[in-house]
């Protein structure tokens, strides 16, 4: 109860607050030649500069990318910058030989530090030690593709402390981000958390490894990204508001505004052409509290409703997801 309300109290005082000036495009996870990836650096980040993305994390496995040079190049005021990060890539093999895949991104994390996947003696160790040293060392954890072969469960999320994100929706191959075969999708996961009463907040990224061939079949870049809130394109300003949620995840759709104004959260969206959106504010338990297909969308929020958050989809199936919000008790 006591860290629902501390919740609460954090984003109606900070979360998605009108005073800030700005959104930013940018996609908190991808990689280059220094791990898995096809592409070098600087091209990597051209990419996303000249697809209309603010900002990107190169975050190659257990290697932290130099990006200072990158950034002399590229970077521009309130128009483009490269943050430095890394994808902690840890593993845990089980009683029944699987080696699991446990990996997390460092965002924003210092260039002359590189983070070794730090082990451990079971699954929920293994992350716990490496949020950890993450933490230790200044930077973002995220918890990346939980379903990528299954090797993180809700309740091993639930259990896991010391984070605040983990990547609701990933558009690399094979994450399995939707579920099946009994398993939930992280999505669902996600409303337990919430439901449980655990803050997190849901990203959405690319996990791009592939920037010179296309299709199903590869990793490529723009399946889904983030959009910050916050008041300038400076990598502390950037991390400060994904700390406070004051951020969607998408996979097309662009929201004109999301706010909390008084006890309602309210989305504001520009329609056009023949796109339509259909905005589905949902509660605890997954469930969906009201339908909206106007803009704006407002939902009122009451005592004892424990948290809602946004899901916008569109005619065309590109989904947005805002950061979940607790009300009073």
């Amino acid at each position: 109860m006591a860290c629902v309300l501390c919740s609460l109290l954090l984003l109606i005082t900070f979360g998605f607050q009108p005073a800030f000036s700005g959104w930013y495009k940018g996609n908190t996870h991808t990689h280059t030649i220094n791990s898995d990836g096809d592409t070098s650096p600087d091209m990597v980040a051209r990419w996303y500069k000249e697809h209309g993305y603010q900002f990107v994390v190169i975050t190659d496995h257990n290697f932290n990318t130099d990006v200072r040079g990158i950034n002399t190049v590229l970077a521009a005021r309130e128009k483009f910058l490269v943050l430095s990060g890394e994808e902690v890539t840890d593993k845990f093999i089980d009683m029944d030989q699987r080696t699991l895949p446990l990996h997390m991104n460092a965002v924003n994390l210092d260039q002359a530090l590189t983070i070794p996947p730090a082990g451990g003696g079971s699954i929920l160790e293994v992350l716990k030690n490496d949020i950890a040293a993450i933490n230790a060392a200044g930077a973002l954890p995220t918890v990346n593709h939980p379903n990528f072969r299954w090797a993180i469960n809700v309740d091993r999320l639930f259990d896991l402390k010391n984070y605040l994100h983990f990547e609701i929706y990933n558009s690399s191959t094979e994450c399995n981000n939707l579920g099946g075969g009994g398993m939930p999708g992280a999505e669902a996961m996600w409303d337990s958390l919430l439901s449980r009463g655990k803050l997190v907040y849901g990203v959405g990224c690319d996990d791009a490894h592939e920037f010179k061939v296309w299709g199903p079949q590869y990793s490529n870049p723009g399946g889904a990204f983030v959009v910050v809130k916050t008041d300038s394109l400076e990598a502390g300003a950037l991390v400060e508001a994904l700390r406070r949620g004051n951020f969607y995840s998408s996979t097309g759709v662009m929201l004109k505004d999301v706010r909390v104004d008084g006890k309602s959260l309210v989305l504001e969206l520009d329609e056009e052409g023949q796109t339509r959106h259909t905005v589905y504010f949902i509660g605890r338990g997954g469930r969906i509290l009201q339908t909206d297909a106007s803009f704006p969308a407002v939902y009122r929020m009451t005592g004892g409703l424990g948290y809602v958050r946004a899901k916008v989809v569109d005619s065309n199936g590109r989904t947005a997801w805002t950061q979940p919000v607790f009300a009073g008790r």
